[in-house]
């Protein structure tokens, strides 16, 4: 690890689909702990920072123990705004208050999955000099070549016919970012690299990648957590 290192976990308090998504209790826990605790016990941060617009959030990711260094500015707390502007804002606000930012981690608030191998696995991706993002990915569970549309009339076509003879055993294998981290070199974020134009993956299991956007997928997911914990 190099010094200047940070967790920069982006937790804004106006979730629609799932209202106060990042602090409702999951299993017994503030949906962002999962986060915070991940970077806590990797051990590969200097600080552990959550970027919030909101006052509650940041009184629980602090009782968590987590800093809450500044607020977030309205204009990058929308539901359009992208990641890598937030962690850029973050690590300039670090740098203001005299942080040195080298390495920077942007953790999802919404992954109670994550695992701290992972993490590390990542980092080593990123000191290995390949490229300067590296974070998770997963498999798509069927080929991509093999994706069908479904027409007006219920019919369904190939969108590329060229791969409807093609064993799926024969085809090449697509990945899908999982959603959960992104390391980066504070120059990246701050130049505004895309990431995925950028970076460099390790691959996770398709059982580990579970998005939680809507009550149902809530639900399964939390299920899915306490069965793995029984």
């Amino acid at each position: 690890m190099s010094a200047g290192c940070i967790a920069i976990i982006p937790a804004r308090g106006g979730s629609k689909r799932i209202p106060r998504k990042n602090i409702l209790p999951f299993a017994g826990k503030p949906m962002i702990g999962y986060a915070i605790e991940a970077a806590q016990m990797s051990g590969l941060f200097d600080r552990v920072i959550v970027s919030t617009d909101d006052a509650e959030i940041g009184e629980v990711s602090r009782s968590l123990g987590a800093e809450t260094p500044f607020v977030r500015p309205a204009d990058l707390a929308d539901d359009f705004t992208p990641t890598v502007p937030v962690v850029a804002h973050a690590i300039q606000a670090c740098r203001a208050l005299g942080w040195p930012v080298d390495t920077a981690c942007c953790i999802y608030p919404g992954v109670p999955f994550i695992a701290i191998d992972d993490l590390r696995a990542a980092l080593r991706l990123l000191e290995s000099g390949v490229a300067p993002y590296a974070f998770p990915v997963t498999g798509f569970p069927s080929p991509i070549q093999r994706a069908m549309r479904r027409q007006a009339d219920g019919r369904i076509a190939p969108f590329d016919p060229a791969f409807v003879n093609v064993r799926t055993q024969d085809l090449e294998p697509a990945f899908h970012d999982a959603g959960q981290f992104y390391w980066g070199h504070a120059e990246a974020w701050l130049q505004g690299l895309n990431i995925h134009a950028n970076g460099a993956a390790i691959v996770l299991p398709e059982w580990r990648v579970v998005d939680i956007d809507t009550p149902a997928d809530w639900q399964r997911a939390e299920a899915l957590f306490r069965a793995m914990a029984a």
